[in-house]
């Protein structure tokens, strides 16, 4: 059932176009990303949607009926009730049905009312049927239920009696999403939910979704996320939207073969005109071939030329140097101790070495410390007990997550020139230009500035430093995934040391050589990249189970703490086993996907009069659905035999 249709919609924003002739059509349980760069209008439409904005032309169509759930970007709730009233306040009609069920229970017991047997009778039979209302509508299961959504978003050690208003930003808009899931509207539409949000918490976030009943449409430039819940992918690019089948990594591939199909269709037609062009030009005086002449300029003058494909939109450009070398060892942390929480220190007993060269990912949950361990590093936080020991000519980068280090005042061309007075207005405007500041842009004040243009600006600062170490915090926040890549390949390419947080798990995995794991009271270091540390947690967490469970097996006689070594040694295998063969059935899905994709598109030309009618044509179209056929027949064996492994 279509339960969103957008036919044709334009908005613009005085003499600027935002969307034009915009198409999208959203069904039961449809999971649908908008992807595009920041600026392109995907936030825009998604409050057109909600009507939050209104549009110039098109329809959007909506049943009646339809429940639609909203939540922008970075919206916090903001309450006065405690944080278990405000989730109650979602189930206002099924706690007056509980009442009025109490109530009848209440008059049950009247002995007045019993022994007039009609009306004891007809309040049964109305109790009963509320009763069954209220079990279908989730009467029994909604505490429970915000019981549940709680601990996922990480307030299970919270008094329930907590007032909203005296939690900080992060916490209110992950209150805001908490309270919205439990809405269940039919149409879920969010804009970047996975702000503020931890590894630990976006992955139940994914999960939840992807059981979630109803249709999702969101924005986010978390890729991880997108690959994990989306199947379809709207891309707004130059004002148009563009549908692909598919998570993200299948719609960039798609969208690089079909931007190598146009490219190919455009030059095959190019040098059919030039040939029809040169042939005319040539013969058209003559008068033996002058008809035949004539015949190829009317052909000219019939065909529908096509325009060149545009490929992608102008990326931004840069690299990350260093002025020198730094010594072999870069940092060395002995037993430090920062921060204060409730008078006592944040962080203590931190051990940790950094190498020369080393990509470090240092995670863990929100507030646990992370960005205090890094501003103790910065000497921007005094050390409570321990030592910092840096190494020789190590040159310190640093990368606010808020940015903190721009000045509002400035003009963009300022901010950069003051700090670097020996560079030229020409090199300066240079260095804007590659992170997509051009022209005026450069003139304006960095308080009018979006979050994205502010990230690039502070990439920029950071680039122009030169330094050895870099200190990231929160560096691919407000960037768009095209900045992101670009980002991660100046990271990748870059000769120094990097010690960064985030909370983006397929940047931590083209990035981290390490992953460095801190809680209250040390690191846990993992030589790999994110992939890995969950595997290696995974691996802990089932040692510890089967440990357990051996213990409690064993006999009085046996070592409670030295179970089978040749037991474990196979579960685990047999488990790292299944974990392959679950990824690979996943892989196989999302392969079918694309591939059933195609054949739809091969099978959709041939009902084109042009091509039905031309025999080659139908012909390369014929085979190309018998090869997709073969391969998709190929992987469901594989799948079958996958699945009868289990």
């Amino acid at each position: 059932m279509i339960i969103l249709q957008v036919n044709d919609l334009t908005k613009s924003f005085g003499a600027d176009p935002i969307l034009s002739n915009i198409k999208l059509e959203v069904q039961t349980r449809d999971r649908i990303a908008l992807v595009g760069r920041n600026g392109a209008g995907k936030s825009t439409l998604l409050k057109i949607i909600t009507g939050d904005l209104s549009y110039d032309s098109g329809q959007l169509i909506m049943p009646k009926g339809v429940k639609v759930g909203y939540l922008a970007q970075d919206t916090g709730l903001e309450s006065s009730l405690s944080i278990w009233d405000e989730m109650l306040s979602v189930f206002e009609p099924l706690r007056k049905m509980e009442k009025q069920l109490r109530s009848m229970e209440s008059r049950m017991g009247d002995p007045a009312l019993i022994e007039d047997e009609n009306s004891y009778n007809k309040l049964l039979k109305e109790y009963d049927e509320l009763q069954i209302t209220f079990k279908e509508a989730g009467g029994y299961q909604y505490e429970a239920e915000i019981r549940t959504v709680l601990h996922g978003f990480q307030f299970a050690d919270f008094d329930p009696a907590t007032s909203v208003a005296t939690l900080s930003g992060g916490q209110k808009t992950r209150l805001a999403l908490a309270k919205l899931l439990l809405t269940k509207p039919d149409l879920l539409i969010l804009d970047e939910p996975t702000n503020h949000l931890d590894i630990e918490t976006l992955s139940w976030l994914e999960q939840y979704l992807q059981s979630y009943p109803g249709a999702i449409l969101l924005v986010s430039h978390d890729r991880y996320f997108l690959d994990k819940i989306v199947t379809t992918v709207y891309e707004i690019t130059r004002h148009r939207s563009y549908k692909y089948k598919g998570n993200y990594t299948q719609f960039l591939e798609q969208k690089a073969e079909r931007l190598a199909l146009d490219m190919k269709a455009y030059e095959k037609q190019q040098d059919e005109i030039a040939k029809l062009q040169d042939f005319v030009q040539k013969n058209l005086v003559r008068a033996s071939t002058t008809k035949r002449a004539q015949s190829r300029r009317k052909q000219l003058e019939r065909m529908e030329v096509m325009d060149k494909p545009l490929g992608d939109e102008k990326s931004a450009s840069f690299m990350f140097d260093i002025e020198r070398q730094s010594g072999n060892d870069v940092l060395k942390l002995e037993n430090v101790a920062t921060g204060y929480e409730d008078g006592i220190p944040l962080i203590t007993n931190i051990n940790y070495d950094v190498s020369r060269q080393d990509a470090v990912a240092l995670v863990g949950p929100n507030g646990i410390g992370k960005s205090t361990l890094l501003k103790a590093i910065l000497k921007q936080l005094p050390l409570l007990d321990g030592t910092i020991r840096y190494g020789a000519n190590v040159k310190i980068g640093h990368y606010e997550q808020e940015q903190a280090n721009l000045n509002s005042r400035k003009t963009l061309l300022n901010e950069l020139w003051d700090e670097y007075p020996d560079k030229t207005e020409k090199e300066i405007r240079t260095i804007l230009g590659n992170f997509l500041f051009s022209g005026d842009d450069v003139l304006k004040l960095v308080n009018e500035l979006s979050g994205g243009q502010k990230a690039r600006l502070a990439l920029a600062k950071l680039m122009m430093q030169k330094a050895n170490l870099l200190l990231l915090d929160e560096p691919t926040n407000h960037l768009d995934l095209d900045s992101k890549e670009v980002l991660e390949q100046a990271l990748i390419n870059y000769p120094g040391t990097i010690v960064f947080v985030s909370h983006d798990r397929y940047f931590i995995n083209r990035i981290a050589t390490k992953v460095a794991e801190l809680s209250r009271t040390q690191i846990t270091n993992y030589l790999g990249d994110y992939d890995y540390y969950v595997d290696k947690k995974t691996e802990t967490r089932e040692r510890e189970e089967f440990l357990k469970k051996s213990q409690e097996a064993s006999a009085p006689s046996a070592k409670k703490d030295e179970p089978p070594v040749g037991s474990y040694r196979q579960d685990k295998a047999a488990k790292r086993e299944d974990r392959k063969r679950l990824r690979r059935i996943e892989e196989i899905e999302g392969l079918l996907e694309t591939l059933e994709a195609r054949q739809a598109e091969h099978e959709e030309a041939l009902c084109d009069p042009e091509i039905f009618q031309d025999y080659e044509k139908t012909q390369k179209h014929n085979e190309q659905i018998e090869a997709l056929s073969a391969e998709m027949e190929l992987l469901m064996e594989e799948w079958e035999q996958l699945q009868e492994e289990n």
